[in-house]
């Protein structure tokens, strides 16, 4: 929960608010809600004093009303129509009240009131002997119409509730949005985090050595900005951090921002797009101006992508809220000077995707690729993240930075909770390494689903399953096989999980060939054991598909179409712009790529039939093996199969 920081009185306040000024003399003048809410009271007053006098009174019948007559129990009365008002003497008893506990019974109200009949009563019209007993007690009053008051009232109420509305809105507009009702809707929604409130430094990002390395000189001209202008250099103004999601682009930026003890001031790129135009152009000046005030500091903007896109990419012209906005961000960064110590941290998972004019030197200047960790950034976030863990002792971190290649620090920090909630859930006092391995799965391969396979439907899973672990296993040189499971997770039926040896950061054609088999491995054993297809496949065949159209159109991995690189469209996604652009290719080249993907396919899906039929006992071991046990891991399969012969 975040919490705003104390601030002395007329500095700014912490989403970018100027100071709070007074009148210098007179009385402040009512905001429009005041005036509002002070017609509404008076409303209410006034209907309160129409009817202060009116009082409680019981409606009784005629016959109850003649009675008391007779009694002389009525000390006047007012007749309007065939409605009588009157008032008695001595309340009578209620003839229709309840006797309470002590045995008595409920009185009327002093006041009552009752319709006179339309017709003889007992042989005499409306009983006139009757009145004539009251004398002066008895008024009559002709009836009067109230349409006209009623409808007045009603268009007087109407009127007044425009008249606020308008005297609201008007003073809105005279104040230009600087005050009043809309006075938040052109300020900067940034957040502002003190030294207080933030508490993360380089100490709890955890692996990317290089990435705080190039930071660290920002730190110090935060720090000391006079050493780096004394000898005329200068600081990069923008600095953006470029990865996947998940990798701690955000956490960097509080970290510099904690290690050179500055304000930090937040905001996504997504609240800068309003309804209204002009309004995100108004908090880009506001946030950079709340920013040189408290100066040195450091502005981080999130998933910048949201408002620095290309200019111009879609249908709409260059005239929309959004491209506004970044104009007066691109001018405001012009506008730093040399002596400002401001620094536009940005982060990013599709600089592909940002305006030129955005990227160039003068604005950000540096782009710091924040990539997934390694072995060794795996292991150190594992210590971070599990530093309030207890561990039991059979927990071996190092070999769970091993089997987490491809993670980034915030799946570590997700498995390491889902651990820790297993355990939890089991009533353990401490989190064992069969924790981590439950907490592996379920987040690499889904949580476990309910259902029941039918005896074929989990024979036929297990042979697929099987193809796909049996060629891993024959294949030289490819990732070893971790666990073979055919309970339904997630999205699938079962799940056949690899585990690499060892981080790769480059890839051969022959591995691209060995993972086209692997994938069409589960197709190719279910055709050879029940001689049909199922719709299991579908997944491998998309993945291993994308593979071999990657193959001939990106990296020249065809001998028929040789070293050139085909766009297919896939490099703008949400621009527009493969509507404008023609492509760059035939109708002829088109076909001999589709040609050349069929028969990559073909040729992975020829050597996996070859292989499996070679070894189609280990097969029927491994299958056999699945359904009786349903998950299968390394040591299992090799008491199965036997060892890897082909590593």
């Amino acid at each position: 929960m975040e919490q705003t920081p104390q601030r002395p009185p007329g500095s700014p306040s912490s989403n970018g608010d100027p100071p709070s000024t007074k009148p210098a003399a007179g009385r402040p003048r009512p905001s429009g809600t005041f005036l509002f809410m002070l017609l509404v009271l008076g409303l209410v007053l006034g209907i309160m004093y129409l009817h202060q006098g009116a009082g409680p009174r019981s409606r009784i019948t005629y016959g109850v009303f003649r009675e008391q007559l007779r009694t002389g129990n009525i000390a006047g009365v007012e007749v309007q129509g065939d409605t009588l008002q009157g008032e008695f003497v001595e309340p009578p008893p209620d003839p229709e009240g309840k006797p309470d506990d002590d045995g008595a019974v409920a009185k009327l109200h002093q006041q009552f009131t009752t319709t006179l009949p339309s017709g003889d009563v007992l042989g005499t019209p409306l009983d006139e002997e009757l009145f004539e007993r009251l004398g002066d007690r008895y008024k009559a009053v002709p009836p009067t119409d109230g349409t006209v008051w009623f409808f007045g009232a009603n268009i007087l109420i109407v009127v007044l509730l425009f008249a606020a509305l308008w005297f609201m809105f008007r003073r809105a507009r005279d104040q230009v949005l600087g005050g009043g009702l809309m006075s938040g809707f052109s300020k900067s929604p940034a957040r502002r985090y003190e030294s207080d409130d933030r508490g993360v430094t380089f100490d709890d990002v955890a692996g990317l050595h290089g990435v705080k390395h190039d930071l660290e000189e920002v730190v110090e001209f935060l720090k000391n900005p006079k050493k780096f202008q004394r000898l005329g250099g200068r600081v990069p103004k923008g600095i953006l951090l470029m990865g996947p999601p998940g990798t701690g682009k955000t956490l960097l930026g509080r970290a510099v921002a904690g290690e050179a003890g500055v304000p930090f001031f937040s905001i996504t790129g997504s609240e800068f797009i309003q309804m209204f135009v002009g309004v995100g152009a108004s908090r880009v000046r506001d946030m950079f101006a709340t920013a040189k005030q408290n100066a040195p500091s450091i502005l981080f903007i999130d998933e910048i992508d949201a408002v620095g896109r290309h200019r111009g990419a879609g249908l709409g012209g260059g005239n929309d809220e959004r491209e506004q906005t970044l104009n007066q961000i691109l001018s405001e960064m012009d506008g730093f000077t040399q002596s400002e110590s401001v620094i536009v941290m940005a982060a990013t998972n599709r600089p592909d995707v940002l305006d030129p004019a955005l990227l160039r030197p003068g604005r950000f200047d540096r782009h710091i690729t924040v990539d997934r960790p390694n072995l060794q950034g795996r292991l150190a976030i594992f210590k971070v993240h599990s530093r309030d863990v207890p561990l039991d002792d059979d927990v071996d971190l190092q070999r769970l930075a091993a089997g987490t290649v491809g993670l980034t620090g915030a799946d570590i920090r997700n498995l390491v909770n889902e651990a820790a909630l297993w355990a939890s859930r089991s009533d353990q006092e401490w989190v064992s390494m069969a924790d981590f391995d439950y907490a592996r799965d379920k987040l690499l391969m889904g949580a476990k689903r309910e259902e029941v396979l039918s005896d074929r439907e989990k024979r036929m899973t297990a042979y697929h399953e099987s193809g796909h672990a049996l060629l891993a296993w024959l294949t030289p040189g490819g990732d070893r096989v971790h666990k073979v499971s055919i309970i339904p997770r997630g999205r699938s039926l079962g799940a056949t999980q690899l585990m690499p040896d060892e981080d790769r950061l480059h890839i051969a054609e022959t591995e691209l060939k060995q993972r086209l088999l692997f994938l069409l491995g589960g197709r190719v054993a279910e055709r050879m054991v029940f001689d049909e297809l199922s719709a299991g496949a579908e997944d491998d065949l998309k993945k291993a598909t994308q593979i071999a159209r990657r193959m001939v159109t990106h990296w020249g991995m065809s001998d028929r179409l040789g070293p050139v690189a085909f766009r297919d469209g896939d490099e703008h996604p949400f621009l527009g712009r493969e509507m404008a652009e023609p492509r760059r290719f035939s109708e002829h080249t088109a076909r001999v790529i589709d040609e050349e993907v069929v028969r990559i396919l073909r040729e992975a899906s020829e050597i996996a039939e070859r292989m499996l039929t070679e070894h189609r006992a280990q097969l029927d071991q491994l299958a056999a093996g699945l359904v009786d046990s349903e998950t299968l891991d390394l040591e299992e399969i090799e008491e199965l199969i036997g060892p890897a012969t082909c590593r």
